[in-house]
């Protein structure tokens, strides 16, 4: 990690014989206990953002594929719950729904960087939730017009060294959000100081090119997906991902900042997270359910008609890597002093 810490920064249909009713406050159920089996109603996915973005796509083809594989037999709907980058569902759910083993959701890193930055802080994240899996991973670019005088990100590091404020770096969030961090880790991980780093903000990645193809901006901090098309046609170069390796595919012509001699890796991933106090029944279905999904080949021509890249972590792995990508977001948050 960036100079301090490597880190790699993504359950069938068999019900146990079990009665959810048996769970009570505060108690992972039994599962030697008998009744009805989970799930024994409907079931919902949010996605705390509007349509369209990441979260609505992964819930929408998670729901979709389970249900086309009938590895769930009962109804499946997704719920959008925008506002606050996610955080104003997590106080609804953290606190209203610490026992609905019927709604799950989708998130990626803002579900810990919300909780750990100062402005715009939540009091609630990952460690409010059951993690359940990771399903898949992106990383983050550092891009540039495809006119742009810089060729690689050494070049472009060495003029930020020189005078951290002349370039205006850019990205889709809010200060301290994702964008952000991945703007400045190549710089931190460089040794520059990233609060001298001339940061806008926009609402969107997609703004974010514009305003870089609109020579508003020199460079931007996004992730590999958002910018695909605009290699495709052209329009842009990317200088560095935050990977461990070179991607694969279309995408293996782009340079690691790593191999470029910066630490500065960083995984955008995108997991399913259940309710603090989940039932181990539940938990179980899940961990089985999730785990057939994702090796069915629906889901893997789902993943690949998304442009995604597939990542399964069952629940214990993707909640140890939580704590690990904690530690290295909560280093970040400080070194631009916006850690609360």
């Amino acid at each position: 990690m960036f100079g301090l810490k490597k880190v790699s920064m993504i359950m069938c249909a068999g019900a146990l014989a079990f009665s959810l009713g048996a769970c009570s406050s505060g108690e992972k159920a039994s599962s030697g206990s008998t009744g009805t089996g989970y799930p024994s109603k409907a079931l919902t996915v949010v996605a705390p953002s509007g349509a369209g973005g990441g979260w609505d796509l992964t819930a929408r083809s998670f729901v979709k594929v389970l249900s086309e594989t009938k590895l769930v037999d009962q109804p499946l709907t997704v719920e959008n719950k925008p506002g606050g980058g996610g955080a104003v569902f997590m106080a609804e759910y953290a606190t209203q729904d610490v026992q609905n083993n019927e709604r799950l959701f989708v998130n990626s890193p803002p579900v810990i960087i919300n909780n750990l930055k100062k402005e715009g802080n939540s009091p609630y994240g990952y460690k409010n939730t059951t993690p359940l899996a990771q399903l898949t991973k992106d990383y983050g670019a550092i891009v540039v017009k495809e006119d742009s005088k810089y060729k690689d990100l050494q070049s472009l590091l060495e003029d930020v060294k020189k005078n951290p404020g002349k370039l205006t770096f850019a990205g889709g969030s809010a200060p301290g959000s994702m964008d952000h961090l991945i703007s400045i880790l190549p710089a931190y991980a460089d040794g520059v100081d990233p609060t001298k780093l001339k940061y806008v903000s926009y609402d969107g990645g997609g703004e974010a090119i514009t305003a870089l193809l609109g020579n508003n901006a020199d460079v931007i901090g996004t992730d590999v997906s958002s910018v695909k098309e605009f290699l495709k046609a052209g329009k842009v170069r990317v200088l560095a991902t935050t990977a461990s390796e070179r991607l694969q595919g279309e995408l293996k012509d782009l340079p690691t900042a790593k191999e470029q001699g910066i630490d500065a890796e960083f995984t955008i991933w995108r997991g399913v997270f259940g309710p603090e106090k989940m039932s181990d029944e539940a938990y179980k279905y899940w961990e089985k359910t999730i785990k057939n999904l994702v090796e069915s080949e629906e889901w893997i021509k789902e993943v690949e008609t998304q442009g995604w890249e597939m990542e399964y972590k069952n629940g214990e792995d993707f909640k140890a890597f939580l704590g690990e990508q904690e530690k290295q977001v909560q280093t970040l948050l400080k070194a631009v002093g916006m850690s609360k």
